[in-house]
């Protein structure tokens, strides 16, 4: 009778111990496995496993979320904020609890949901100002592209370099960096010097705007930007007059090169 093989199957999950637990985690339905959460052997292992399966119901995760004894788990806990069924409100509540490299681990996961790793992202950003130098090292090294040019910004000697070097840091985080007057010197000079970022002809020409660039960095570059980008330049307000003296000055010897070569 199906009422009595559904009535077996769930007096098998709620009580079923070993090998028949692990079996059951991996491949029970949906109903057994609402069951499964009631079976007194089930432990915390056995609970991140089960966080695995990607096709989980949000009734069970939200069932799981409910029972503290497995969210006193920092590995459930993550597991429920990356899982991409838990409810946001639920995986939101998981994120305000996990560790900072927790968070770091979160945010760079493709498989969790967008909204959940930008929120992740949003947490550690306001705990940036306020971290010791070793955790601000390690985000200038691991963090998602939002952080660590977060820590970049911030211009400790120690961090900027390891944060340009940083595999997910983008140009437009850089970008955004360079739009910034306020930026400390140290860390325009360190973008203007790197190999990748000063090689950027995007990157390039908010060095010609900002106030910070290095005279010899900026006279390096300067014959490689377009005509029309440096005549843009002159009608920045924001634009330093010995950056003006040297954009005027690359425009004349062009305009000289121009005559030369029709003569």
């Amino acid at each position: 009778m199906p009422g009595e093989e559904s009535a077996a199957r769930l007096r098998r999950a709620r009580s079923a111990s070993g090998d028949d637990l692990d079996l059951l985690i991996h491949e029970a339905d949906a109903e057994s496995l609402l069951a499964l959460l009631e079976n007194p052997n089930m432990q915390e292992a056995h609970v991140s496993r089960l966080l695995e399966r990607l096709e989980l119901s949000t009734e069970l995760l939200s069932a799981v979320a409910k029972e503290g004894k497995w969210t006193s788990s920092e590995g459930v806990r993550f597991r429920l904020a990356r899982h991409p069924r838990t409810p946001s409100r639920i995986a939101i509540s998981m994120l305000r609890q996990l560790y900072l490299f927790d968070l770091v681990r979160l945010s760079l996961q493709p498989s969790a949901p967008t909204d959940i790793r930008r929120t992740a992202e949003e947490f550690m950003l306001t705990r940036v100002p306020h971290l010791p130098i070793g955790e601000k090292l390690t985000l200038a090294r691991r963090g998602p592209a939002r952080v660590a040019a977060a820590v970049l910004a911030e211009g400790h000697p120690q961090a900027v370099k390891i944060a340009l070097s940083n595999s997910h840091l983008t140009e437009s985080q850089i970008l955004k960096i360079l739009s910034k007057p306020e930026v400390p010197a140290r860390v325009v000079t360190a973008i203007s010097q790197h190999a990748k970022w000063s090689a950027q002809y995007n990157v390039r020409l908010a060095l010609l705007r900002h106030p910070h660039t290095p005279v010899p960095a900026l006279l390096q570059f300067l014959p490689d930007i377009a005509l029309r980008d440096l005549k843009d330049a002159l009608t920045v307000e924001t634009l330093t007059p010995h950056f003006r003296k040297y954009i005027d000055q690359e425009l004349t010897r062009r305009a000289e090169d121009a005559k030369q070569n029709v003569l």
